[in-house]
């Protein structure tokens, strides 16, 4: 069967599933924390090769003040707690997203996260905290308008790919599926730049509520279909004899 190299996942649905119980919404991201290592796992068994996760994006901060603080909480936990696992299980682990706002013992421990998982070949874990897919267009092209400011480079040398080199993501492959969980069908900013050829598919099952069967279930969705890229169908089997 034909494998995703790369998932990229939208992980919503804690707050609904913690309010279908009464409970207050920070036990749903609680909750949800246990798929994420089910999901990490998985993919890993599976051998597909890079597995993004939207953790916490750009516009969260604008949730109530206890949710923001209770999910900073559960990042610079699960840093401390899985990076062992992680390393112990040759996942190699990368953070994306605008880090600079985090406090400076979480953006501490996301250094140490990254270094001692670095040398690792296995599955490569990304996580998108503080993350925005316009942000992250923004930063590269501000990052190439320097350079051309600086003579380092010809405004007429910008193409797709220096593009691609300056976006947070550089030296990942693009994504080849996209998943989001909880019925919602919305990119909500994540990866807008990276998702321009990405098959997405949506699940109604709530993340904390994530199985094994509900990522078979998108990865047979995957399988079925045919990547053109702007071809037609007839050019896609020639190249594949």
């Amino acid at each position: 069967m034909k494998l995703p190299e790369h998932i990229a996942i939208i992980m919503d649905g804690n707050g609904r599933w913690a309010k279908k119980r009464f409970l207050p919404r920070v036990f749903g991201h609680r909750s949800g924390i246990e798929s994420v290592r089910k999901t990490i796992k998985y993919c890993a068994h599976k051998g597909i090769k890079v597995l993004t996760l939207f953790a916490f994006s750009s516009e969260n901060w604008q949730r109530p003040q206890d949710e923001v603080n209770e999910l900073m909480r559960l990042f610079l936990m699960s840093l401390q707690k899985e990076v062992t696992k992680l390393h112990k299980n040759n996942v190699s682990l990368k953070i994306i997203g605008d880090t600079s706002k985090f406090n400076s013992d979480l953006q501490e421990k996301i250094k140490v996260a990254e270094r001692t998982t670095a040398g690792n070949n296995g599955l490569k874990l990304v996580i998108a905290a503080n993350y925005g897919g316009q942000w992250d267009i923004t930063q590269a092209v501000q990052k190439i308008a320097a350079k051309a400011i600086s003579g380092e480079i010809d405004v007429n040398t910008i193409n797709e790919n220096l593009i691609s080199q300056n976006l947070s993501t550089d030296g990942l492959p693009m994504p080849d599926l996209f998943i989001r969980t909880s019925g919602e069908q919305r990119i909500s900013n994540f990866l807008l730049w990276q998702l321009a050829y990405t098959e997405l598919y949506f699940c109604d099952a709530l993340w904390p509520d994530f199985s094994e069967k509900d990522l078979d279930a998108a990865i047979n969705f995957y399988a079925t279909r045919e990547r053109r890229f702007g071809y037609v169908s007839e050019q896609i089997q020639e190249q594949i004899k």
